[in-house]
């Protein structure tokens, strides 16, 4: 949901094609900071696997280029489709239909493509004057337009496509508009989308008198941020609540917790923070984080880099609620620590009352644990190579092997258990079969 909303929210406005920066976002480094003009359009895309099939009504915006506008469709048109098995933006073609004969081929780059000097801007719906309520379609890629420009169907779009900017455009713009040389004969020409990307730093700062000043773009961080508080707040109170969440908890982490625990009492740690520390970097840090900096690990989706960098903050703003420590912010602190300075707090008392909540649940008997393993053993057998985890634990045993024998033979119910020589008659076997 969290994913989702963040794609969704950050869709509405601008994204720059090039440089991944957007009109709305939670991460200041991929916040377009000009700014930019554009209309909400909506679009009727025929649908690719019925053509007599109702129009499907997909808003996209004018400054979009056109992969991003077929991103969008095949985001309406395949909603709920694995993003794995649905046709990709690169192998399709975006086709404007104007009545029943005229169909012309939409590109980021063709030989209408505006060059300005060394700097070439991608094709936007804008750049094409495609209107609301426009009728779309997503066909197979056809042969690249540098190689059918001299085709009779091409020719004949294209000529119909200028007479109509001439009516629209003034002789100057149209000038402007001269068809653009092959990119294998092209010389250090650079591309844009909304913002021009400057390769040195120097010439960005440069650049900043364009720019809204810092008060003005955090308000805009802080917008975003409000409009996904309570996916965000919802993500948090799922993960760290033993009562509101999908499913029971794993018997696992009650069974790990406690094993902390007993550590913490075995060599005498009576600090909180210690205990509390070792069980964020066990679940919350090592699991959690990558999962929500990472949602593609788990879902079939396509994760763009403004996304990552909105779940970058999110993932950011968990590491800092399962932190002890107190974060003393100031005006040179970094803009996400600032969005969620707030909230933080919060998180910590969710954390804080989590690890307590379980710390009260009936302990998991060793038998009850093994039962259980079993059972996700026989769920999931076919789906994980057990050789492989084997081979890996069997690499780390044979690094600290002295020390996890003397450990074996230290504790009392690896003793009663006879761990050690079994482990021994492991690694005996594994050496003659080397």
């Amino acid at each position: 949901m969290l994913y989702c909303a963040i794609k969704q929210q950050m869709e509405k406005g601008p994204i720059d094609a090039i440089t991944g920066e957007a009109r709305y976002s939670l991460s200041e480094d991929k916040l377009i900071r000009q700014q930019i003009d554009y209309k909400t359009l909506t679009l009727n895309c025929v649908n690719p696997e019925n053509e007599n099939a109702p129009e499907v009504p997909v808003k996209g915006l004018n400054c979009d280029t056109v992969t991003q506008v077929k991103e969008k469709l095949l985001d309406a048109v395949y909603k709920g489709v694995p993003y794995s098995q649905r046709p990709k933006a690169g192998d399709m073609d975006l086709e404007w239909r104007q009545g029943r004969m005229a169909r012309i081929i939409l590109q980021d780059e063709d030989v209408t493509t505006k060059i300005d000097n060394d700097w070439k801007r991608l094709n936007t719906l804008a750049h094409y004057q495609v209107t609301d309520g426009s009728s779309v379609a997503l066909v197979p890629k056809q042969t690249s337009a540098y190689n059918i420009s001299n085709s009779s169907t091409f020719t004949k779009s294209l000529s119909r496509y200028e007479s109509m900017l001439r009516t629209a455009s003034s002789p100057d713009s149209l000038r402007s508009r001269t068809p653009m040389i092959t990119p294998d004969l092209e010389s250090g020409t650079k591309l844009w989308h909304l913002v021009k990307n400057h390769d040195h730093l120097d010439q960005r700062e440069g650049d900043r008198g364009s720019k809204m000043v810092s008060e003005i773009y955090l308000t805009r961080l802080l917008a975003t941020k409000g409009t996904l508080q309570k996916f965000v707040d919802d993500l948090f109170e799922t993960i760290f609540s033993t009562a509101h969440r999908g499913s029971a908890l794993p018997l696992a982490i009650k069974y790990m917790f406690d094993f902390l625990d007993e550590q913490a009492d075995q060599h005498q740690i009576h600090d909180s923070d210690v205990r509390h520390t070792w069980k964020s970097n066990c679940l919350p840090l090592r699991f959690w984080v990558n999962v929500i900096k990472n949602p593609q690990f788990v879902f079939d989706i396509h994760k763009s880099s403004i996304t990552d960098a909105c779940l970058s903050v999110v993932a950011q703003t968990f590491m800092d609620s399962c932190s002890t420590s107190e974060h003393k912010l100031g005006k040179d602190s970094p803009s996400n620590k600032l969005l969620y300075a707030k909230d933080i707090p919060n998180y910590k008392s969710w954390v804080e009352r989590y690890y307590a909540d379980i710390a009260k649940m009936p302990a998991i008997s060793d038998q009850d644990m093994s039962a259980y393993l079993a059972e996700q053993s026989r769920l999931h057998l076919s789906q994980f190579n057990s050789m492989s985890a084997l081979h890996e634990i069997y690499s780390y045993i044979t690094k600290y092997k002295d020390e996890i024998l003397t450990a074996l033979e230290k504790d009392e119910q690896a003793r009663r258990q006879r761990l050690r020589s079994k482990l021994e008659q492991v690694v005996d076997t594994m050496t003659l079969s080397s």
